[in-house]
């Protein structure tokens, strides 16, 4: 399956070559950063791409411009490729699918119809990290609490892309100081080394770059997945301004809310995650179809909960159907019909955010229940083991009884 996969996408390569645009900015900072150059002043590839990520990502991706781009491309296809069984490795663990998590011919077989969800296909298109960052996440967010280091490897990710600092919080607020803080010396080191090597750049990127929205795009067209494209496509309107700053604050806390209530009452640390996760894809101003991966570990965390309910069954396959159909790109969207779309277009071209508002709720209603351990309620845990009475205690029993 996995060599039919790759087939299929060689083919669709040698039809439209597939552009991936963003490993050759990645390239650029690398260049940048190397040399000495001017990190934000330049602009690649026919679209003019110019550099997004912080300092320190840029001296991670040093390391890019030792190939050509030709041969990058290709590492970079297997490289995700990796990360995306990987990925489907760490889900499985996290959803407590732990013997289809080792099986090697189910990791390999997920891959090869997970890379044509359309987040993780995009990934591919366009050469970007997203599963890159996914995997450290998660990884560091799975492991036991207590453990050496957590939250260290997430505010790594939030030093190379910003989003992820929301898992930071989601730490904090789950009782979790230790590791939080952890999260959030990670990203001060991240910080700090960009400083120290491209002190000119830091200074640029945190005063003024961080701000400017317009550079990574507009936040109307239907590649934009976020709250903010939604919003601005219904509206008809490319700067919603305060009508989507409001609707962002009220998601963040719901979703932040939402995320903790699980966690507290279902000790259920996956769908806390997974649901700070869609938060921060909702809330940031621009979120790209690609950035959407997250779909891998929520599919995955829905499977594992399907068994023995036929409508939960009906869930999975309609998310994954909504992950695979790419229905943005089927509305017209070429020039600016993004901001024309008639009112029945507008769930076509917005199906992650839909999909994302939608979770928040399903899990504060699935949650409307406490979930308690005995003689602890209100706190999550597993029932006591039931102990069962020896074959001499219920002789005993049998005989009291006779005598009374």
């Amino acid at each position: 399956m996995l060599l039919v996969s790759f087939a299929g996408l060689w083919v669709l390569y040698e039809v439209q070559p597939l552009p991936m645009s963003d490993i050759a900015v990645y390239r650029a900072e690398g260049e940048a950063a190397a040399s000495g150059g001017d990190l934000y002043g330049f602009t690649v590839t026919k679209w003019d791409l110019p550099a997004t990520y912080p300092p320190f990502a840029a001296l991670l991706f040093i390391p890019t411009t030792w190939l050509s781009l030709g041969t990058l491309k290709i590492v970079c296809v297997l490289v995700n490729a990796g990360l995306l069984a990987l990925l489907i490795h760490l889900s499985c663990q996290a959803a407590g699918v732990r013997r289809a998590a080792h099986t090697l011919p189910a990791v390999l077989a997920a891959t090869a119809l997970g890379l044509w969800l359309e987040p993780v296909f995009q990934t591919f298109v366009f050469g970007q990290v997203n599963l890159a960052l996914t995997c450290l996440v998660l990884w560091d967010l799975a492991r036991p609490d207590g453990a050496r280091g957590k939250g260290f490897a997430t505010g790594i990710a939030a030093g190379i892309k910003l989003t992820p600092a929301i898992f930071a919080v989601y730490l904090l607020i789950t009782g979790r100081v230790k590791a939080a803080f952890t999260a959030l010396a990670g990203f001060l080191v991240s910080v700090l080394l960009g400083w120290l090597v491209l002190p000119d750049a830091s200074v640029e990127f945190w005063t003024r770059r961080m701000f400017e929205t317009d550079r990574v795009g507009k936040v109307w067209i239907v590649d934009n997945q976020s709250l903010q494209g939604l919003i601005s496509r219904v509206l008809h309107n490319p700067a919603p301004g305060l009508l989507w700053a409001v609707p962002a604050l009220l998601t963040a806390a719901a979703g932040l809310y939402a995320a903790r209530r699980v966690y507290l009452r279902r000790g259920l640390d996956i769908w806390g995650v997974l649901c700070t996760a869609v938060t921060a894809l909702l809330v940031s101003p621009i979120s790209w179809s690609h950035h959407w991966v997250w779909c891998v570990p929520l599919l995955i965390g829905l499977a594992a909960r399907v068994r023995r309910h036929p409508w939960r069954r009906a869930l999975l396959a309609a998310v994954t159907l909504a992950f695979t159909v790419r229905t943005m790109w089927i509305v017209p969207h070429h020039g600016d019909l993004d901001l024309h779309f008639s009112w029945w277009q507008q769930p076509f071209a917005a199906p992650y955010p839909l999909l994302g508002l939608s979770l928040p709720a399903a899990l504060i209603w699935w949650t409307r229940r406490t979930v308690s351990a005995p003689g602890e309620p209100g706190k999550p845990g597993v029932s006591a083991p039931r102990r069962i009475p020896s074959p001499r205690t219920d002789q005993d029993l049998t005989a009291r009884t006779r005598t009374a």
